[in-house]
């Protein structure tokens, strides 16, 4: 539903520089009123406005990707860069991190396995990344700090939230999560197909868009607040104009769309198939990038409107554009039941509303602008003139006639070439001439020859084939119309987003690390293990070990348990259980125990021992060769109310933080900070929030990136209010170190 207003976007200009689809937008913190673009012909544009009142010039082209540039994000300012940095994320599998003075990265991030296809920035320098490896990766400077793994699919989108710590992905298998100091604290599940696109609202609430054709509104709690229509296909991008509350979405069906107040306030149609990105300007402007290489400024603001010969020579452009019904919203055409030109006679019932007429034997699309009062042409409808399918089986396209119009897709969703061929045709040569058109790589000739064949044998003999697929993706694509009148939509799946074309615990424990703590100066924290724990005996039965198969005796677990944790600290028990040969099975028999909704004595007596086996070397290579399941296991006990439990894992997280410092273990470090950070929202007991601190001084300690970290997940906020612990004293003064440091 679409509704009026005053004031109504126009063109202001057009940029012309790259030569391939503008793939991602972002408005620059500085100079200011500028933004750059990326494309898929490899470079990253500074566009800088050349006027107070409109127009932009390219100040900057970057180069640094070895394929296609995917995405971009403004890195804000810092005290080494105060003009902020550029980060653009390309089908090489790589991160450019640009200056605003240099034309070549100042370094590039390696990591992702695949490409990388959204990015976003948050505080302190903080940058996350999402990849068709089905990961995303949080940044610091030129560091990989963690991995945020839980999607199924291509991660297409990634926002930092406000609030420090909180993370947003969206992905290709349908689903939003968010996530908190790196580990998914929620799942948004409502979109019935990839999800490609994020907006932050406000600290609370957000938006999403996918290729269902539809945006829905998120409470942060999980909570779908509303979902909005308009779209007739995939939906690319979504931005936000400054009054955080209205937005902006792109998409395959040629439009841009301005939704107010809850609804569509505008349609703007585009010369181009896929509108792919956009972004909002300070002053309101829209920009916007689309499969035509081409990227446009719209405006409300009269004084930056464009001429009216340009406008006129916009609306050229759009009224010789060929609209394919299948990817439009302009629904089955019957040519021959189409009203004449007198049908534009009568004024449109609202804003961006779309006609069809027909003149002789064309078919022709028009869009109705209530601020202009008139019937704008948006293009001819491609299959449904003279030539068309329920007559000869031919496709119009570019004026001419052809049997099939393939859509070839080389890189992501969307159609992004045009393929057209006549049975008549030489298949390599219309593949080599392709290729030279699109400036493709020449390595696929025989691949679209072999496609062309494939797909159009069984059309010379009169046979419908249905089977076809996309040379380059493997997924299937549309053919518009046989011989025999029908067409077939297939049922492929599309292989970079899965899915297929949108159709319309006490000081009991031993904790003990050798060697000096670097941040307090003493020897490696230990804790008391003389205390012991009264044991319950269900049944009087003998315990009985087995030399040969020393997990056998975690199958008796309360006794055994008990035992374990104090034994494991004698040096053969410890090389015994924690060896190579039967450390895995020894630490998954324990990692089971952390069940949360396990006994609490067996939950507590696994993480004593997970704690001492720290005191031997072999079970100090084992708790490092299982750091990233077993802190991810032992953090979901942090919910419960056993303040013994709190104090075994704050032990666990401190011995860790030890090795880390140690070994220079970035990623270790930032796992432990985003457990510390997970863990002070819940403990109360003084006890573990002094050995918390510790491990969080151990960690920041002489590592600045480390610091910035536990700013950007809000730690130095959450333990302020232990700098005025009175009892235990060593609470404060541990808390005033660390903030000192922070």
């Amino acid at each position: 539903m679409e509704s009026g207003g005053a004031a109504r976007y126009r063109l202001s200009c057009s940029l012309q520089g790259h030569e391939l689809d503008v793939r991602g937008l972002v408005c620059c913190l500085y100079p200011p009123g500028a933004f750059v673009s990326v494309s898929r012909d490899r470079t990253t544009r500074l566009w800088v406005p050349d006027s107070p009142n409109r127009g932009f010039t390219e100040m900057h082209c970057m180069s640094g990707h070895s394929n296609f540039v995917s995405c971009v994000c403004i890195i804000p300012s810092s005290d080494s860069h105060p003009q902020g940095l550029i980060a653009t994320g390309g089908n090489d599998h790589n991160i450019c991190i640009f200056s605003l003075e240099s034309p070549a990265p100042l370094y590039i991030l390696k990591g992702h396995k695949n490409a990388v296809c959204s990015l976003s920035s948050g505080k302190f320098g903080t940058l996350l990344s999402g990849s068709w490896d089905t990961t995303a990766k949080v940044w610091l400077n030129d560091k990989c700090m963690m991995t945020l793994q839980g999607h199924t699919a291509a991660v297409w989108a990634v926002k930092i939230l406000p609030e420090q710590g909180l993370m947003l992905t969206g992905s290709a298998d349908k689903t939003i999560k968010l996530w908190k100091g790196g580990r998914c604290e929620r799942t948004f599940s409502g979109h019935e197909d990839c999800v490609r696109g994020l907006a932050i609202l406000s600290e609370t609430e957000f938006l999403s868009c996918a290729n269902d054709a539809s945006v829905r509104r998120w409470q942060i709690t999980g909570e779908c607040l509303e979902v909005y229509f308009g779209h007739t296909n995939y939906i690319y991008s979504i931005s936000i104009f400054p009054n955080c509350k209205d937005f902006v979405t792109t998409a395959e069906d040629r439009s841009l769309r301005v939704w107010k107040n809850g609804e569509c306030a505008q349609t703007i149609r585009l010369p181009a198939q896929s509108i792919w990105c956009c972004c909002v300007l300070d002053n309101g402007d829209i920009v916007v990038g689309a499969s035509d290489g081409i990227i446009r400024v719209f405006t409300e603001s009269a004084d930056r409107t464009a001429s009216a010969e340009e406008i006129k020579a916009f609306e050229k452009e759009l009224s010789q554009a060929t609209i394919d019904p299948k990817t439009g919203d302009l629904g089955n055409i019957n040519a021959e039941q189409l009203p004449g030109r007198e049908h534009l006679h009568e004024p449109g019932s609202r804003e961006g509303q779309t006609r069809l007429i027909r003149d002789g034997e064309r078919v022709e699309a028009y869009q109705w602008s209530v601020s202009e009062g008139r019937w704008i042409k948006i293009g001819d409808v491609v299959g449904s003139s003279g030539a068309n399918q329920q007559t000869s089986g031919k496709v119009l396209y570019e004026g001419k006639e052809f049997d099939y119009v393939f859509s070839i897709d080389v890189n992501e969703g969307g159609p992004s070439y045009k393929l057209p061929y006549n049975i008549s045709d030489d298949p390599w040569l219309t593949a080599y001439n392709f290729l030279q058109k699109n400036d493709l790589n020449p390595m696929f000739l025989d691949q679209v020859a072999k496609f062309i064949i494939d797909n159009t044998k069984g059309q010379t003999l009169g046979l419908g084939n249905t089977s076809l697929s996309d040379p380059f993706t493997g997924g299937g694509r549309y053919v518009p119309g046989s011989s025999s009148g029908s067409s077939s939509t297939l049922s492929a799946a599309d292989p970079f987003t899965g899915s297929g074309r949108y159709v319309p615990g006490s000081a009991s424990m031993g904790a003990t690390i050798s060697g000096v703590d670097p941040f307090t100066g003493s020897s490696a924290y230990q804790s008391a293990a003389s205390q012991t724990v009264n044991i319950y005996f269900p049944k009087k039965e003998a315990v009985t070990f087995d030399q040969a198969n020393p997990t056998q005796i975690l199958d008796i677990v309360f006794p055994a348990l008990d035992i374990l944790r104090l034994s494991i600290k004698h040096p053969s028990v410890n090389e015994n259980f924690c060896n190579e040969k039967e450390g895995a099975q020894f630490s998954c028999h324990l990692t089971s125990l952390l069940n949360p909704k396990g006994k609490p004595a067996n939950q507590l007596l696994a993480l004593r021992t997970f704690c001492n086996c720290f005191v031997g070397q072999a079970g100090q290579k084992l708790m490092m060769s299982q750091r990233e399941a077993l802190i991810s296991h032992a953090v979901e006990l942090k919910s419960g109310s056993n303040k013994n439990i709190h104090i075994a894992l704050a032990t666990l997280t401190l011995n860790y933080s030890v090795c880390f410092h140690k070994d220079h273990n970035i990623e270790g470090k930032a796992q432990c900070l985003s457990v510390i950070s997970t863990i002070f929202e819940v403990v109360q007991d003084l006890e573990a929030i002094f050995r918390l601190l510790v491990a969080l001084g151990t960690l920041i300690s002489d590592d600045a990136n480390a610091i910035q970290l536990a700013k950007s997940l809000g730690v130095d906020s959450q333990i302020r209010k232990y700098a005025s612990v009175s009892e235990p004293a060593k609470v404060s003064e541990c808390c005033k170190l660390i903030l000192n440091l922070l």
